[in-house]
């Protein structure tokens, strides 16, 4: 069960990177230091006061930027691959109980993919936002994003079997969201 639920919180803190890429690093930072979060022996750096520092000022410069507007809709073309590694790292960081071969597999597949259908999704409802209101609405989606973030991140630590489930439906929405936009006629 121990390897079920780590592999649900992966899902939960890769997910939560394609809202935006640092908050779930911070949040698993925070979490390893207070001893509530095991991480990989690989990974442990990512419990360390430095780490937490620096988690600290990417979330703040992050979330910040994405209310600059024009920038916001620069960002989601860095952020698009760098949630899909960010999604990887996380999910390889908290799996435990899996050979590692199996665990970068895993990593690869539902980490990556986790992080880059939710940022897909993030990017197509910035871009719905900047086309219909001129980007005057790209602040309120920034907000309800990194507000997702944080909230699946902790949801992710502290419930993961619950995020697994949140995650999957947004996941079965988001997926569905992008096909309708991008299906061809």
């Amino acid at each position: 069960m121990e390897t079920f639920t780590s592999i649900l919180l992966g899902i939960g803190l890769s997910s939560a990177t394609g809202f935006r890429i640092f908050v779930p690093f911070l949040v698993a930072s925070i979490a390893s230091i207070t001893g509530i979060l095991p991480l990989s022996d690989s990974f442990e750096w990512i419990g360390t006061y430095p780490a937490l520092i620096a988690f600290g000022a990417a979330t703040i410069l992050e979330i910040g930027a994405y209310y600059i507007p024009w920038f916001d809709n620069l960002l989601d073309t860095i952020s698009t691959p760098a949630a899909f590694i960010a999604g990887a790292i996380l999910m390889v960081a908290v799996v435990s109980g899996i050979p590692p071969l199996a665990k970068w597999g895993l990593a690869i597949i539902a980490g990556s993919g986790a992080a880059g259908i939710v940022q897909t999704g993030t990017s197509v409802t910035r871009l719905t936002s900047t086309t219909t209101t001129g980007g005057v609405g790209n602040p309120v989606v920034s907000t309800v994003e990194a507000g997702s973030s944080f909230g699946l991140s902790l949801l992710a630590v502290f419930l993961p079997v619950v995020a697994g489930l949140i995650v999957v439906i947004l996941l079965f929405w988001l997926g569905k969201k992008v096909y309708y936009k991008f299906k061809p006629s």
